[in-house]
Order: C-alpha cells, then structure tokens, then sequence
C-alpha cells in the first residue's frame, strides 16, 4: 500500500496517536495489577532495557531506511537484498553482543544499578528478544522508504494487542502482583508482540534480484551511515541515563527543592508528556522526510531537495508557534485536569515558550540526516551533551529546576542552530528571519488578547483567529502555502 507524503503523514500520524492512547490506558490496567511500587520497579527496568535497545541497534533502522530510500530512489533496485542482508548480519551482530552482555551482566546491573535483584529475569528476558527487537528495525527502515505507510500501521496496531494479550494473560495466570514477576509479564509481552512484527514484515517484504557482482561497496555504506548513527545514539542514551542519576543528586544541594526526585518527575513526568504531545504530526512528518529527501540526493533534485526543506521548515514553524500559544493559554487548565498539580502547570507555561525551536528541530534533524550529514549530527550531539550535563552540575545546586530550564534552554537552543546551519548549507537554500519574527511576534499578541478572555473554548477560538489572521496579514502565511497544502491534499507533491 503505497501513500504520498501528505496521506503518509496522515496515517503515520493517527497510528501513532492511537497507539499511544491504547498504551496509555493499559498502563493505567498495569498499574491497577501491580501498583505503584511494581510501577516504579518496571520503569527502572524499561530504562536499562531502553539503553541497551538504542546499543543494540547501532543505527541501523535509519541506515537500512537511507540506503533503501537511494536505490528507489534511482529506480534500482539491485541492490536493495543486499542493503537488507547486509543491515542484518551487521544488526545480528551488535545486538547479539550487547544480547549477551546484558543476559550474563543482569545480576550486577540488578544489584548495583536498578537496586532490586528481583529484576535480573526481566533483564534476561528483554536480553533474549533484544535481536528480534533489532531485526524488526532493519524491515520498518525498509518498508518507510518504500513508502509502505500503510502496511507498517497495520502490523504496527497487531504488534501493540498482540503485546497486551500476552501480557495480560501472564499477569493473571501466573505473575499477580509479585513486581518481579510482573516485569517479567511486560517484557514477555513486548517481546512476542516484536515477534509477530518481524515474522509479518518477513512475510510481506518483496522479492528484488539482485544486482550484478559489479555493483558493490554496500558495507562501506552501511558502516559510514550506521557506524556515526550508533555513536550518536548510544552517547545520547548513555547521557541521558547519567542525566537521570546526577540530577536528584545535585537538585539534593539545593536549599530551595524539598523533594529532589518529585521536582524532577514534575518536569519530566508530567511537563515533558504534555509539551511534545503535539509534535506527533512533525513526528510522523520527519520519520518520511529521510528517505524522500535520500531519493532526491540520490537522482541529484536540487530544487525538489530546497522546495521541500522551505515548505517544512515554514510549516513547522506556524505549527509550533501556534501550539506553543496553545500550551501556554491552557498550561494551568490541562495540568489541572491530568495530574493536579499547578507546579506542573507553571512550569508548562515556561517551556511552552520552547515549543516552536523543538519542533523545528525534529524536522532539521530529519532533514539533515536525509541529507546524508549523519556525521555533523555526531559532533554536535557529542558537544551540546557534554554542555548540558556541565551545566547541569554547576547550576542545580544554585538555581534548582530552573538551573535545568536554562540547561535544556541553552543546550537546545546551540544545537538547533548548529544543525539550521548545517541543513542550509546542504540543502542550498537561504532564510530570511523576517517571517519568523513576525509570526512571533503575532503568535504574543494573540497570547495577549486571548488571555483577557475567561480560560477555556473562547481563549482558543480567539487565539487561533487571531494568529492566523495575523499570519496572513503580515506575509508569515501566503497564497502559495494554502496551494501547497491543498495540493498535498489532492496527492500532487
């Protein structure tokens, strides 16, 4: 089932949205079955898992997708059994290492890490689907270039009820509310859900011939895609694992936060889930930006390669913008509603005011890497890391949280420009900061008229006609756009 970008997006984006409510309410039944201790012994466990998921891979999803998408690309397909093979072998490697690791270091990592020995059969667990995890990744980058949307939902929404039933079978017959064994049921679950993705996947991947003996140099690809990918991503997990450690330890110095770990889960917990919920369509829309911008480097579309890197970025920024407002003017009210808690709507109100830069971001690093600049990415995460985690020592035991607000503000901030720098150059393009800073500054303006009116429907139909109108009337929104869109719709790209 082969879709345009805009429908692709579309379904990408509603799969998505849908499968997050369905996880969302199972976790609810989960934790009901073990409670809040057994949830909290799971999420250890999911974050180690998670870590030796992201190592395991090594890149290898975006690469098998990249590759993938510049053989299509140029309508040869000769090569693509071999890209598959070759992310195989090369997946079944690093997953097996990091497989083996995890299954004989389980006990130390139990005892010393997570802090509960009850949790090494879960590890061993995870350890012996880690593979099967990996493998699936190698298809879906596949199936993403190949424009396969549609098949991917479907095995996508069988995987996640596959993945409950299980689970939920084995927290009733055998694991009841021991923790232990409960994670142990999740795992399991996830786990035979991945099973019947790879074996479906399998199944529907094409047969292509293979390209003569003369055509070759498919490893050398691979490891210069895959091998900065693996580095990139395993150093943003690792730090993110060493962010998580230092952050209540150095919250703990500061005479202002009582709780460390409820300050923190505030934040994350709660403030984080709430602010990117939006981002799911940009999501969706920079999951098919990688191969489509790699078919056009690979036929040499210059002007599609600057058409589609303009249009993104303008419409990720009237996006952002707006659902940046948007968060802001119901901050108090969601926060309300969802956990009761008004620190956590305060502190929506400020990272709302990030939402246009992340959003944009999640584009520009699709778009970067579609533009074959894995290695830049590398460099730039390994730089803004290593300053977050700096500044993260110094400023939480001065300024508490709001020292981790001004180091995901900076951080955040240097790597968005770095890689806006890095997408201009490759794509070949120019962008004036007219328009920006004009929607901006219509984006505060409707802020500030919507808030004299009572929270509620009235503050978001007066913003949203607010802001647009200015939009248009300002020229941060033109014709050509609403063309553009509605040629989106009627499938002409």
């Amino acid at each position: 089932m082969r879709l345009s970008m805009f429908y692709s997006t579309l379904l990408l984006t509603g799969v998505n949205l849908l499968l997050r409510l369905v996880g969302t309410t199972f976790q609810v039944y989960v934790s009901g079955r073990i409670g809040a201790a057994g949830v909290g012994l799971l999420q250890l466990v999911l974050s180690v898992s998670m870590l030796a998921q992201t190592a395991g891979i090594a890149g290898v999803r975006t690469t098998a997708m990249y590759l993938s998408a510049e053989e299509l690309g140029r309508r040869q397909t000769g090569l693509i059994s071999r890209i598959l093979s070759g992310c195989t072998i090369y997946s079944l490697v690093c997953s097996g290492v990091i497989s083996a690791a995890l299954y004989w270091g389980a006990p130390l990592l139990a005892e010393h890490w997570i802090g509960d020995v009850r949790t090494v059969g879960a590890l061993r667990v995870f350890a012996l689907f880690l593979p099967v995890e990996c493998l699936c990744g190698v298809l879906q980058g596949y199936f993403t270039a190949a424009k396969r949307i549609g098949t991917l939902a479907v095995v996508g929404i069988a995987e996640q009820l596959c993945s409950m039933a299980v689970t939920t079978a084995v927290l009733t017959t055998w694991a009841g509310s021991d923790p232990g064994r409960a994670c142990q049921a999740v795992i399991l679950g996830t786990g035979t859900g991945a099973c019947l993705a790879l074996f479906s996947l399998g199944l529907l991947l094409p047969r292509h011939k293979d390209a003569p003996p003369s055509r070759s140099g498919v490893a050398g690809r691979l490891l210069r895609i895959a091998v900065p990918l693996a580095l990139a991503d395993d150093l943003k997990a690792g730090l993110t694992s060493a962010e998580k450690l230092i952050i209540p330890k150095r919250l703990a110095l500061h005479l202002g936060t009582g709780t460390p770990l409820e300050s923190f889960g505030v934040v994350c917990g709660m403030v984080m889930p709430v602010l990117m919920f939006p981002s799911a369509v940009l999501f969706a829309l920079a999951e098919l930006l990688i191969p489509e911008l790699a078919r056009c480097a690979a036929v040499g579309s210059a002007r599609r390669i600057r058409y589609l890197a303009r249009r993104s970025l303008r419409m990720a920024m009237l996006y952002g913008l707006c659902c940046g407002g948007l968060l802001f003017l119901l901050a108090m009210p969601l926060t309300d509603a969802l956990y009761q808690n008004e620190e956590a709507g305060r502190w929506l109100m400020l990272f709302a005011l990030l939402a246009p830069m992340l959003y944009c971001d999640s584009l520009v690093d699709a778009m970067t890497k579609g533009l074959g600049q894995q290695n830049y990415c590398v460099r730039y995460n390994i730089v803004t890391s290593a300053l977050d985690l700096a500044l993260l020592y110094v400023l939480l035991p001065r300024y508490g949280m709001l020292g981790y607000f001004i180091s995901f503000l900076v951080t955040h901030l240097l790597n968005f420009v770095l890689s806006f720098r890095r997408l201009l150059a490759a794509s070949q393009i120019t962008v004036s900061l007219r328009r920006p800073v004009l929607a901006a500054g219509a984006t505060l303006v409707s802020i500030w008229a919507a808030a004299q009116f009572p929270a509620g429907a009235v503050q978001i139909i007066v913003f949203l006609c607010m802001s647009w109108g200015l939009y248009w009337a300002l020229g941060a929104l033109r014709r050509e756009d609403i063309r553009w869109v509605r040629g989106l719709v009627k499938n002409r790209q």
